[in-house]
């Protein structure tokens, strides 16, 4: 296994880097190697690398323990005491059953941003060859004149004096077992591990605002009821400096008039007459690209499928194929002289009833098997 880098080195600062300097760096490298910016190989590990180093550097605990052990801390619960790591002990639910306080994890390091939800509507004929949509959204923000950090003009917040910047505070408790430590969210930073001195006027010290926005959402040909498109990074700011939230946007289709769709087929019913069906010709039947000539064959029946290839779904360069269903329409009002022609005709094909040879059901034949 690849022995970890230093993560001084990582973050390309020196030891002695205040947390403003840390910060810098973990934005620039953050953005750098960012996996939805950068798509070269590799470059995910070191986004995870740059991540875990500014989240050791950026506690003071942490540090302090790393300056002196190197990666070895992390070993001893993050910042060489034995109890450190109580908060992800599978014993923590023993300590509360105690204590009747819940063990925590230190202050983590930036959060992504929450993701948001929503949905357009869109026609039939949009599914099939792409669309662009505007969809309105309110979503939080962060503060552009303190950049986040909740302070006045973007200065950087003090380390809370409870904590010491860890955002927790820790007990020593005797008990029937021993001495145990117990881990609680600082009261005074409320767990952020620093303190907003001289809050950002504009936002009053959350970092983030409230604003509305007017996304444009790109419909890619071919799309299915209800399939989501993902926005990356359109979602909610990052409530301490890290990446936003994704945007989801669901699909749905309005019903078309006259199509149906299948996977990548597309189908539709054309209505014929008699005389079409009995003697062929040359129709013309609606697809999603527009009216097409097809040869109807003589002695179609009513309920008859047929194939027009290249006309159904786009998907990538490829098209699925459209299924057109012959419904043979009789006429309901005949005039003297259609009467008459049926009249003659039905002289000439006579009068009997054919029977129909009878097409034995997957059941039927499971009867017979089994002799029922």
């Amino acid at each position: 296994m690849a022995e970890k880098r230093d993560y001084y080195e990582v973050l390309g600062v020196s030891r002695g880097a205040t947390d403003d300097e840390l910060k810098k760096a973990y934005r620039k490298l953050a953005r750098q190697y960012h996996p939805d910016v950068n798509k070269d190989e590799g470059a995910e590990e070191q986004f995870k690398e740059v991540n875990e180093a500014y989240e050791v550097l950026s506690d003071a605990d942490r540090r302090a323990a790393y300056d002196r052990f190197g990666h070895a801390a992390s070993q001893m619960g993050g910042n060489g005491d034995p109890f450190g790591g109580f908060g992800q002990s599978p014993f923590g639910d023993i300590f509360e059953t105690f204590f009747g306080g819940q063990t925590t994890r230190r202050r983590s390091g930036p959060q992504r941003g929450a993701d948001l939800q929503g949905t357009i509507d869109i026609t039939f004929m949009e599914s099939m060859f792409g669309a662009e949509h505007e969809m309105e959204l309110t979503r939080q923000e962060t503060c552009d004149s303190c950049h986040g950090t909740k302070m006045k003009d973007g200065a950087t917040p003090p380390r809370c004096t409870v904590c010491s910047g860890t955002g927790e505070v820790r007990r020593v408790q005797q008990t029937i077992l021993g001495q145990f430590m117990t881990a609680q969210p600082c009261s005074n930073c409320r767990g952020e591990g620093v303190t907003i001195t001289d809050p950002c006027p504009t936002c009053r010290g959350r970092g983030r605002v409230t604003r509305g926005r007017t996304i444009n959402v790109t419909v890619p040909p071919g799309i299915d009821e209800n399939q989501t498109l993902r926005y990356t990074g359109q979602g909610e700011a990052s409530p301490n400096g890290g990446p936003a939230g994704n945007l989801y946007v669901k699909v749905r289709i309005e019903p078309h008039e006259i199509f149906t769709r299948n996977g990548r087929t597309i189908q539709m019913t054309a209505g014929v007459n008699v005389a079409q069906a009995a003697l062929g010709d040359s129709i013309s039947v609606e697809t999603i690209d527009g009216p097409v000539v097809f040869n109807l064959p003589s002695g179609t029946q009513s309920g008859e499928k047929f194939r027009l290839k290249g006309h159904g779904v786009p998907s990538g360069k490829e098209r699925g194929d459209q299924i057109v269903t012959v419904q043979v329409l009789i006429p309901h009002d005949l005039s003297s002289e259609q009467r008459d022609l049926f009249e003659r005709l039905a002289e000439t094909m006579g009068s009997d009833i054919q029977p129909q040879p009878h097409t034995r059901s997957f059941f039927d034949k499971v009867k017979d098997a089994l002799g029922v």
